[in-house]
């Protein structure tokens, strides 16, 4: 199985994830059943890297599902979003800079299927 680097220099080569990518960056990130914190930095370097781009659709599902995932199920606040994990977000959708539309609905699927939304996330919004 490929590394996370080795899988972001390919994806990034050309600037666009296709469904190939998607299903193996799947394979990776999922490889132990849970997406932890280098897997869910990995996901928003890619995401700058191909953003505004023609990528597969299943790009942007896989981005929200795992990000998800990172911040909703972990044992210390299940299903809801606490004060860490509600500052790394906001600082990695600010990184760049601007908010994409993957990021955006990002934020909305978390408003959505949380038990809380932190007022700093809604700031984004």
């Amino acid at each position: 199985m490929k590394t996370l680097e080795q899988l972001k220099n390919e994806v990034l080569a050309d600037g666009i994830i296709d469904a190939a990518e998607v299903a193996e960056l799947q394979k990776v990130i999922y490889a132990d059943g849970k997406v932890d914190v280098e897997e869910a930095d990995f996901l928003f370097e890619i995401n700058n890297g191909v953003s505004g781009k023609a990528n597969d659709p299943g790009w942007e599902k896989l981005f929200i599902k795992a990000i998800s995932s990172y911040l909703l199920d972990d044992e210390n606040s299940a299903g809801e979003i606490d004060e860490f994990e509600a500052k790394w977000l906001y600082a990695k959708i600010k990184g760049d800079g601007k908010i994409d539309s993957i990021e955006r609905n990002l934020l909305l699927s978390l408003e959505k299927n949380s038990k809380n939304f932190p007022e700093l996330l809604s700031s984004l919004l």
